[in-house]
């Protein structure tokens, strides 16, 4: 049955394939044919505008003062000149068939790769429900999402025993009240709040072989989105206690850490320290980067994985499991949370030419590395640096070592959800001609696929 399902994707891909070749074809003959009256400049400028808007934003983040501001100006105006140059010379037309006829072929390259998933995957089995859970809650998370939509009680009522944190202005250790819970017979941990105590309370789970459910109560949740829950409602979170599914996910560690999303060195990590960070994010930033983009103020790194080498980025990004894009501006999600593998993004832009090429190309910009890896290692010209750590401010020693512990989590999850969005990877053209021409390779059915 799975092959056959999967013969049957490949020739639906196929014909995706296709199709997104034809309107790709239909892109190039329109512009071809509106040459005589400036067809090729309808390219050229849109191309100019991008590349001097990914400057302009380049010179707003970079510099300060008179610079930052006709940087500002530079990212505003790029854009809208070329769309004030397309109407006044009549082009308009030409431009909006080219654009529609390649998102068209956009939008069927990303069908095709969508189409040639895999049917098997993160899919777990039927678990039989706890005797003994335990949740942990903070009643801040999410500005107040335990509270508002009242897990304390609903939990109760399915017979789970209830943690608070954040009651007071005192600090509890999540840790610590999840080993107690497991010295008392505990069969089943849980958290609801952030990603940063979700990744403590699951390592307790983790050790003792225990299940561990996610309740969506944080603020942004990244992890329980990749595991499909449903982040607009928590209350469907706790239907793990009762109709449960059940599948094994990674867990990261940096320097003994556990971590279930990121952990980042560089500008956004020195950012983050910063006092007026939470409540003045974009002034902070803004006031930062220059010194940090410029290299006056920043942490040099050196970074090795199991087969690179990656000198001075401005920004690493080390992942439990790896993204579906690199691309700064929108990777999004993690497609798979068990290979084993951690994501590594590094992002090096050392000026106006290469953020305009990073606007051109995305991911695919010199300046961006990405690869993976079961072991990073980072190296700093200072004794400590600056990391966060699924997006808490820590201060640790140089050398940092992340690793991946594969399969060591046992995570519980409502057998009815709305499940991950497809995040589709940025298209290889190279792939859909092969593709087109009755030709995929195993490496396109393999990163297309989404759990």
């Amino acid at each position: 049955m799975a092959t056959t399902h999967l013969h049957g994707g490949v020739g639906r891909a196929r014909g995706w394939a296709r199709l997104a070749l034809l309107l790709v074809a239909g892109c190039a003959a329109v512009v071809a044919g509106g040459a005589g009256s400036g067809g090729w400049l309808v390219l050229l400028t849109g191309l100019a505008g991008l590349a001097l808007a990914g400057a302009g934003v380049w010179w707003m983040l970079a510099h300060r003062g008179g610079a930052r501001l006709l940087g500002g100006l530079l990212a505003v105006t790029a854009p809208v000149g070329v769309l004030v140059l397309y109407a006044a010379s009549g082009l308009w037309v030409v431009a909006v068939g080219a654009l529609a006829l390649w998102a068209g072929a956009l939008a069927s390259a990303r069908a095709a790769l969508r189409t040639l998933r895999r049917p098997k995957g993160m899919h777990g089995h039927k678990a039989l429900p706890p005797l003994r859970p335990v949740l942990i809650m903070n009643v801040r998370s999410g500005g107040g999402k335990v509270e508002k939509y009242g897990l304390v009680e609903r939990a109760e009522a399915l017979g789970a025993k209830v943690v608070l944190l954040g009651t007071d202005d005192g600090w509890t250790d999540p840790v610590a009240e999840a080993r107690r819970a497991v010295a008392e017979g505990a069969d089943l941990l849980g958290v609801a709040g952030g990603d940063g105590t979700q990744a403590l309370v699951a390592a307790v789970a983790a050790e003792h072989d225990l299940p561990f459910v996610v309740i969506a109560a944080g603020t942004r949740n990244h992890f329980a989105m990749d595991l499909g829950l449903d982040r607009t409602d928590p209350v469907r979170s706790l239907d793990a206690l009762t109709s449960g599914v059940e599948f094994r996910v990674d867990l990261g560690d940096v320097d003994g850490r556990p971590f279930v999303n990121t952990v980042s060195f560089g500008a956004y990590a020195e950012i983050v320290q910063n006092p007026q960070y939470r409540d003045a994010k974009a002034t902070t930033t803004l006031d930062h980067l220059p010194d940090l983009l410029l290299g006056d103020g920043g942490t040099t790194l050196d970074v090795r994985t199991d087969d690179a080498h990656v000198h001075a980025p401005q920004a690493l990004l080390v992942s439990n499991n790896a993204y579906a894009r690199a691309d700064p501006l929108g990777g999004g999600r993690r497609p798979r949370l068990d290979t084993g593998q951690l994501g590594v993004i590094g992002i090096r832009v050392e000026g106006a030419a290469q953020a305009a090429e990073l606007a051109l190309l995305g991911e695919r910009a010199s300046g961006i590395t990405s690869l993976t890896s079961r072991r990073v290692v980072v190296e700093a010209d200072r004794d400590r640096i600056p990391v966060a750590v699924d997006g808490e401010a820590l201060d640790l020693p140089t050398p940092v070592v992340c690793t991946v512990r594969p399969s060591v989590l046992r995570m519980r999850v409502p057998r009815h959800r709305p499940g991950a969005a497809y995040a589709p990877p940025t298209v290889d053209w190279r792939r859909i001609v092969r593709l087109a021409l009755g030709h995929p390779d195993p490496r396109t059915i393999k990163d297309a696929y989404d759990v």
